[in-house]
């Protein structure tokens, strides 16, 4: 699939007739203990609801796609407001709630697009947002770039914008950050696989436990990633798909450690591979991931081995835009699993069949950052205070 997901396109589907309100003190299983199913789990307690959170392998898994170490955090949508208004909300959730956990997730250290022509859609049609949240880009040409980076190759460079308001946030500790904070705020958390009951009547009358359990709630969500369309393939198989996306870090010259480690995320708008990156946190190395789709992939079996021919395109693409990294060592290579939506938008809608039960999923490589807005908005969709839903819908 040759595709990316930098900025999803506005979303012309209808919502759900149906309509829900959840009154305070009642029930909600959420599964999934992920950036989406952790958030909400966290943000509908908050709200006054007695929520179970509940997670096959724990949060922050290797298998899942909120693990790894790092993700980007970035307002730049295109033309999508949602999107950037979202991500506004998110980073000031990020910034209240680390105070919250007393723990270090946001690293403001910026992000730095390289733009190869004039116009650059993705990131100029956010300009007008950018200038109504006072969140200006700094443009920096050729010459300012090697100035200020001069790690960075610009030969085949028109320009490059410099967001200084973003960066990158740690993805599996935020994931166990959350759920310990769930947890300390009353929530409570089980780890096992869930099936789905039966829906009579238009509603989930359970769910059953690996552990042998049954359980049964007012409402329940399903934020279960990459899994979605395994969980239910009647309904998601032709909806959600999961692709392999893999992340390298490469060890760097110990000349240009600090250079290196003092860099913005990045994320380079050739048109083609679509890399970004980020810097080498914990000296893990410097990270580069792909976000052009790869092939497809089994959350649950696929083994997380680097695809040769994907890491040398990649090698290749490092060593030409920063050259002090030509014949450095991966050091570590991670499979980040894609939760692919038809065109890259997030979906939030009541599950075929059910008035009860909701698919909360779709982050199709860009999500992670979204979690804290994101689950504030599904709490206040539960409450009525928002109208259902801005996303995608299920048809």
């Amino acid at each position: 699939m040759d595709t990316n997901t930098f900025a999803p396109p506005l979303t012309k589907n209808t919502p759900s007739k149906n309509t829900f309100e959840l009154p305070k003190q009642s029930s909600v299983i959420v599964i999934g203990a992920g950036a989406f199913g952790g958030w909400s789990a966290l943000y509908l307690l908050r709200a006054g609801y007695h929520v179970t959170l509940i997670d096959a392998w724990g949060a922050g898994n290797s298998r899942s796609s909120s693990g790894d170490e790092t993700r980007v955090i970035r307002s730049t949508y295109g033309a999508n407001k949602i999107y950037f208004d979202l991500n506004v909300r998110a980073l000031e959730l990020w910034k209240e709630n680390e105070a919250r956990f007393g723990k270090k997730l946001f690293h403001n250290a910026g992000v730095i697009w390289f733009c190869y022509n004039e116009k650059t859609p993705v990131v100029d049609d956010s300009m007008p947002f950018a200038k109504v949240h006072r969140m200006e880009y700094r443009y920096l040409s050729p010459k300012e770039i090697n100035k200020i980076y001069p790690i960075v190759n610009t030969d085949d460079l028109h320009h490059a914008w410099l967001d200084p308001f973003g960066g990158y946030l740690m993805a599996k500790q935020s994931c166990q950050a959350v759920l310990e904070r769930f947890v300390k705020e009353g929530g409570n958390f089980i780890q096992a696989f869930v099936k789905p009951g039966k829906i009579t009547s238009e509603k989930m009358d359970s769910i059953q436990l690996s552990n042998g359990e049954t359980l049964t709630a007012d409402a329940y969500i399903f934020a279960c990633g990459s899994w979605l369309s395994q969980i239910f393939p009647e309904a998601l198989a032709n909806v959600i798909t999961c692709t392999k996306q893999e992340a390298y870090y490469f060890g760097v010259p110990s000349s240009h450690s600090l250079a290196f480690d003092q860099f913005p995320a990045w994320i380079d708008v050739d048109g083609k591979d679509h890399y970004y990156g980020i810097p080498g946190n914990g000296n893990r190395g410097f990270k580069i991931g792909v976000d052009k789709h790869g092939v497809k992939f089994d959350p649950t079996d696929g083994e997380r081995l680097a695809d040769p021919k994907v890491l040398a395109d990649a090698r290749k693409f490092i060593e030409h835009r920063f050259p002090p990294l030509k014949g450095a060592p991966l050091v570590e290579n991670r499979v980040c699993p894609y939760e692919n939506s038809p065109d890259g938008n997030f979906i939030f809608d009541f599950l075929p069949g059910a008035v009860n039960a909701f698919v909360l999923g779709g982050g199709t490589g860009h999500g992670f950052k979204h979690g804290p807005a994101l689950g504030e908005y599904v709490a206040s969709v539960f409450m009525r205070k928002r109208d259902h839903l801005s996303f995608r819908f299920l048809k």
